[in-house]
């Protein structure tokens, strides 16, 4: 396994698809923030990122004054689940078709909604993933606000595509198992597109996603992801990987702006977190877990991260899920 798939093998990916539209020009639809969305397309879940797959036509996405042009192929992504809009038009901020687009998402209804106002038509379909943003903050925090790839450049990415074309028409005849597959293919979808930017990013990109493909880093963060309650000292780790531990630290230190042991704590008290608001199991039982031999070493390693202790972020935590916002 790549640390890539360490990660989102422990992330518990869970998409949708939520919108099947074609607009004719003019026409424009905003959304919300996804923690808006959430409430009503998947409460369960603590984040969503946003995606919409262009299937004909062109749309235009806005978000904060940029604007990005669309074309059929390409999948639009707001990882961090800002507010956006789209439109038939690069000027335009007008978005009547929002309020019977709400209605659709709302009702869950994914049969073909036509609407806009009878000029050049854009097919669109729009989904969510839903993910867990302690165990996904290393792919979330690398990612730009708002980013586009196109899946039509080869087999894999065509296939997708009209897989989840033939099961959206399915989903919307009420044929039984096509939202589970289309969950699945989401899934799929979504990993795709991360898959493909990571390959566009440049040779001399820093961060997380261009660590991870990185053969050194890359095994580095994969070790770590899989066995976070190990021991692990900076001679395990550049033993493991073949390199002297000083030229570890430096690689890992010119992707990540941290070295490898700040890394693994901070991963670790990310997993603990989770736990904390996840499962019933004690602090010390937690502690253990991840790696800590004391309790009172991983009550003060917590605190220093997250600003409360383990306990009082437990409470706090679980009381804001209970009164998540409503749409």
């Amino acid at each position: 396994m790549d640390a890539f798939s360490d990660i989102l093998s422990g992330v518990k990916l869970n998409g949708a698809l939520y919108f099947n539209a074609e607009f004719s020009a003019p026409w424009g639809v905003d959304t919300p923030a996804s923690q808006y969305l959430s409430a009503i397309l998947a409460p369960e879940c603590p984040h969503l990122v946003i995606y919409h797959l262009v299937i004909d036509g062109a749309a235009f996405a806005h978000m904060d004054g940029s604007v990005l042009p669309l074309v059929p192929g390409d999948v639009v992504v707001f990882p961090h689940g800002d507010p956006h809009i789209l439109t038939s038009e690069p000027h335009s901020a007008e978005t009547p078709e929002t309020t019977v687009v709400r209605r659709k998402v709302q009702a869950r209804d994914l049969t073909r909604l036509q609407a806009g106002g009878g000029g050049s038509r854009t097919r669109l379909v729009c989904g969510f993933m839903g993910c867990d943003p302690q165990l996904s903050r290393p792919i979330l925090s690398a990612l730009p606000p708002i980013l586009k790839v196109n899946v039509r450049s080869d087999a894999s990415g065509q296939w997708l595509e009209s897989s989840i074309l033939q099961l959206v028409e399915e989903a919307s005849s009420g044929r039984v198992g096509s939202e589970a597959m289309l969950s699945k293919l989401s899934e799929a979808l979504f990993v795709d597109i991360l898959r493909r930017y990571i390959a566009s990013l440049p040779e001399e990109q820093t961060g997380w996603l261009s660590g991870s493909r990185d053969p050194v880093v890359g095994r580095s963060l994969s070790l770590m992801h899989r066995q976070a309650h190990h021991p692990w000292t900076i001679a395990d780790l550049a033993r493991e990987v073949g390199i002297s531990r000083s030229a570890l630290i430096e690689r890992f230190t010119r992707y990540l702006s941290e070295p490898p042991m700040t890394y693994l704590t901070r991963w670790r008290l990310q997993l603990a977190a989770r736990s904390l608001v996840r499962t019933p199991k004690g602090v010390a039982e937690i502690a253990a877990e991840v790696g800590y031999e004391s309790e009172a070493a991983f009550n003060r390693a917590f605190k220093r991260e997250f600003g409360l202790p383990p306990a009082r972020y437990r409470r706090d935590r679980r009381n804001s899920v209970v009164e998540q916002p409503a749409t």
